[in-house]
């Protein structure tokens, strides 16, 4: 068997490499960066990707086939190499690395102990405002459900008077029993705060001190004949009880843990992880990976924890894994530069109950996975279904294993944007969807027909320019291309007969007619219109034919809509926020890149949340909630 011998451009970079940390991007024909790594001596790393040792690994000898050029990042330490390779592969996603498959925040509640009044309320982010932070729960539901039950036994203020305890008359909370009013007097702010504290004390998981108070006065009451105060303390106990049913107490000297496992099947690979707070667990959540075939469960772990607690709002102050993974020193040290300096550690238990809870999130993992398998096999036999009751449905001649549909989305004439999303095999292909900012329409007056013209018009295009043109050398350029080469086997128009006629006359114009077959899906009673066929095809209504076409024109429908919501952002949103006084193009900048460019999270976002923002003072972010 020939040894692989890289191209004389790569031996160059290869004998030039410095023998220091840092990160390494391999890039591929196209200049397309295909994978990210980091290395506590960037020489030897890079250089085992070309040796003997290589050969053993299927993933590593289909990338580095692909590698035209690699660029070396020279980094202070090896934990700063770390963070760097976090943000990289954050910002290019390369299709070779390891990726987690659905980023999220997760919910928090939050209390906000600095105010002489604390409310409670529930955030995404924590900061450091002085607040105090309980979770991190897996669901914004949850974290709704335990407020509603917690606030039945301590009535916390919701709303926003200035507290001064000399009001008239208390809100209609106060009637029902779900606010003390502290508004108007009826408990004073040391009364409050120490409602509060309990509150605490019970997301905390210290409620036995609590329960016995209320059980003692409960008892107290009961035998003064103050039935109805009884009453009350009996439904705070019971709500109390409640949440601390949905704990499972697992150790009452474990504090403060994260606990991570691994399940692998074929190219699949699920982390487990249960959160524990205070000797309880309080929530479990499992995340796919993407990248992980032929990768050592160490690799997949490690590169799991970098990506995961990036972005995490709360660290634990220890890890509890299944095996070792590599530099679990300096990924201590990057977790407590993230903690502010607290200690973190990374523990791989043998025995005991640290052990038996390896097990318990091993057992979780495989449980998610199995089920995440079966539901994708038990879609596909439900899409294979669809597709063959909708070629005999529509008279097609052949399966219609490639989707595309069109949508068009408008607001009185503005930013008028086409979508296209293609379903192979009854999946979306998300890679493959397109929009089309249209510019052959006046946008004084909309005009859907030759909206849709146009994007059709420009698809087509599309096709033939890919064919006329040679097959290009670069594989990332060849997918580009298949997306315009390939020829749908049903293409459907949002709308009537109108639209239909459109597309008709854009297929005719390209000679397409007959290849390619058309519908137009109306939407008042989701008929679908074929040329030449002066009745509509009405397809059952429990049949999955018409689920799959739903789920294609829903997508498009969606598609259009967030690509018109981002055009009518760049038209209007900065004008909106300029118009404030204090805000110029720099903080304006700086609040979209911080809420996502959507101007309904700023309105929502609290004073302190504003303020995070760099130069959002006090007086700044008052402003903005007051006239947003």
């Amino acid at each position: 068997m020939t040894a692989f011998q890289p191209s004389e451009h790569i031996q160059h970079i290869l004998a030039s490499l410095p023998a220091k940390p840092g990160c390494y991007l391999m890039k591929n024909a196209a200049g397309e960066i295909i994978y990210v790594g980091k290395a506590k001596k960037l020489r030897s790393r890079v250089r085992s990707y070309f040796n003997a040792s290589a050969e053993s690994s299927p993933k590593t000898l289909r990338l580095r086939e692909q590698i035209a050029d690699i660029e070396v990042i020279i980094a202070e330490s090896e934990v700063q190499a770390l963070i760097l390779e976090e943000t990289l592969i954050k910002r290019h996603r390369p299709r070779f690395n390891i990726s987690l498959k659905d980023d999220k925040r997760y919910p928090y509640i939050r209390v906000r102990w600095q105010d002489p009044f604390p409310k409670v309320e529930t955030t995404r982010r924590v900061l450091n405002d002085g607040s105090r932070y309980f979770g991190p729960y897996t669901a914004m539901w949850a974290v709704q459900n335990t407020l509603r039950t917690l606030r039945r036994a301590f009535p916390y203020l919701t709303c926003d008077r200035d507290i001064t305890g000399q009001d008239d008359r208390a809100c209609l909370f106060y009637d029902i029993k779900l606010c003390n009013a502290p508004c108007i007097g009826a408990v004073s702010q040391e009364q409050y705060r120490a409602m509060i504290g309990e509150l605490m004390d019970v997301l905390s998981g210290k409620s036995d001190r609590v329960m016995a108070r209320l059980n003692s006065e409960m008892q107290a009451a009961a035998e003064a004949l103050q039935f109805e105060r009884a009453a009350v303390l009996r439904d705070q106990l019971r709500a109390i009880e409640y949440i601390n049913q949905r704990h499972k107490v697992v150790n009452p000297n474990m504090t403060d843990h994260d606990v991570i496992a691994l399940a692998r099947d074929k190219n699949d690979a699920c982390v487990q992880i249960l959160f524990i707070r205070n000797g309880k667990l309080v929530g479990s959540d499992a995340r796919m990976l993407g990248g992980a075939e032929d990768e050592p469960d160490a690799e997949v772990l490690s590169q799991f924890i970098t990506q995961f607690y990036s972005e995490a709002a709360d660290v634990p102050h220890e890890l509890i894994l299944p095996e070792e993974v590599e530099e679990a020193r300096i990924i201590e040290q990057w977790l407590k530069d993230k903690r502010r300096g607290h200690k973190v550690t990374i523990t791989v238990p043998k025995r005991g109950d640290k052990r038996a809870l390896i097990k318990m999130a091993e057992e979780n993992a495989e449980e998610a996975l199995r089920m995440i398998r079966a539901q994708w096999e038990a879609d596909t036999l439900k899409h294979e279904a669809g597709i063959a009751e909708l070629q005999q449905a529509l008279g097609l001649p052949k399966p219609p294993n490639r989707i595309e549909c069109f949508d068009i989305s408008t607001t009185q004439g503005t930013a008028i944007v086409a979508s296209r999303v293609v379903f192979v095999q009854g999946v979306p292909r998300k890679g493959e969807y397109r929009r089309f900012n249209i510019r052959s329409v006046d946008h004084a007056g909309s005009d859907d027909y030759q909206s849709m013209r146009e994007a059709l018009t420009r698809r087509f295009s599309r096709y033939q320019t890919a064919l006329a043109e040679p097959a290009p050398r670069d594989p990332a350029q060849t997918d580009r291309d298949e997306t315009w080469r390939l020829l749908p086997d049903l293409l459907i128009v949002d709308g009537g007969k109108g639209q239909l006629g459109v597309a008709v006359g854009v297929l005719r114009e390209f000679n397409l007619l007959g290849r390619v077959p058309v519908a137009a899906l109306a939407k008042q009673f989701e008929e679908l219109y074929l040329p030449d066929e002066p009745n509509p095809v009405i397809l059952p209504r429990r049949g999955e034919a018409l689920f799959l076409v739903q789920r294609v024109r829903d997508e498009a429908h969606r598609f259009a809509i967030t690509a018109h919501r981002q055009q009518r952002t760049k038209l209007g949103m900065a004008s909106r926020l300029e118009t404030i006084p204090g805000i110029g193009p720099k903080k304006r900048r700086a609040l979209l890149k911080a809420f996502g460019n959507s101007i309904d999270a700023i309105r929502r976002a609290s004073v302190e949340e504003l303020m995070a923002v760099k130069g959002i003072n006090e007086q700044l972010a008052l402003t903005l909630k007051e006239l947003l």
